[in-house]
Order: C-alpha cells, then sequence, then structure tokens
C-alpha cells in the first residue's frame, strides 16, 4: 500500500477510503491466485483452464493428499473468487455424527472457511466476492482451504468413509 503512516494524518478519512480502495482496485487477480498456487502446488500439478472470450477461470493443484480447486468469475468486484478442496465422499458411515462433527469444526477450527456439500462430497470452502480484496487475503484463502482440507481429509475419511 503506498499511505505511509506520515501522511495518514493529513488525509481525510474519505480521502483515506479512496486512496485505500484504489490500492485494491489494480490488482491483477489472476497473476496473484498465480503467484501464490506457485508457492503451494506440488510440483507439476497445477492446471489452469479459462474458456475463450471468458473472464472466468479454474485452476486445479495438489497440496499434499488432496486436489485444490480455485475459481475466479471475472475481474469486477461483483465478481467471485471460490476456492474449494474435496475431503470425503458421500454417502459416508454414521453421517448423523459426521455433519455434526462437521458444524462443530465450522464453529471453531476452519477461519474463513467451511465444511460444506458439493455433488455427494464433502468439501472444504471459501468465498469471497473481488471487491475490495487485497493479495494477502486471496493468499490466505487458498492457504486456509488447502491446509484445512489436508490435515482433515484422512481421519475423515478412515472414521466415516466408504458406506
Amino acid at each position: 500500500m503506498k499511505t505511509n503512516q506520515a501522511n495518514l494524518g493529513s488525509l481525510h478519512s474519505e480521502e483515506l477510503i479512496n486512496e485505500l480502495i484504489s490500492d485494491t482496485s489494480n490488482i491483477n487477480h489472476i497473476e496473484v491466485i498465480e503467484n501464490v498456487i506457485n508457492t503451494l502446488a506440488e510440483k507439476g500439478s497445477a492446471m489452469v483452464s479459462y474458456p475463450p472470450k471468458s473472464e472466468y477461470h479454474l485452476w486445479k493443484f495438489n497440496y499434499g493428499s488432496v486436489n485444490v480447486f480455485v475459481q475466479l468469475t471475472g475481474i469486477e468486484d461483483e465478481d467471485t473468487l471460490t476456492v474449494w478442496s474435496a475431503v470425503l465422499q458421500l454417502p459416508a458411515k454414521n453421517e448423523d455424527k459426521l455433519y455434526r462433527q462437521l458444524l462443530e469444526m465450522n464453529y471453531s477450527s476452519t477461519f474463513e472457511a467451511r465444511f460444506g456439500i458439493i455433488d455427494n462430497e464433502i468439501v472444504v470452502l471459501a468465498t469471497r466476492a473481488l471487491a475490495g480484496i487485497s493479495p494477502g487475503e486471496v493468499s490466505r484463502l487458498v492457504t486456509v482451504v488447502a491446509t484445512i482440507a489436508d490435515d482433515n481429509d484422512e481421519a475423515l475419511q478412515s472414521t466415516f468413509g466408504f458406506v
């Protein structure tokens, strides 16, 4: 960010807000995402898909024992960044206990991410609108989802998997 402590006092709050917004609106989201993926992905595991004439992008990479997906719906403020990783195939054993455990984990240990269900799979996911997002937030979302998924997939599979 360009603003430093010396000139913060001289800016009015509206000017400061406008400067902060302009600092995050010039981010190349695609470049930031690819840099984050390059730091986390196992060598040679990263793939990207972007259909012609579309601002939609989808990346996939391996992190530990999981596949992580990163989707960017476009580059405007109202577009979204979604990160997800599957940790368990459904149906599962003792689903009531599984769902209770996941809800408790959603409260206590998933930070900005959460457990959910997509296409009969338990996933770890996080979604964020692009308005005001910083490179640090992009990095954190991708890292949090990848780490929580990798830290929990094997335990969930051994306890609840394979009905």
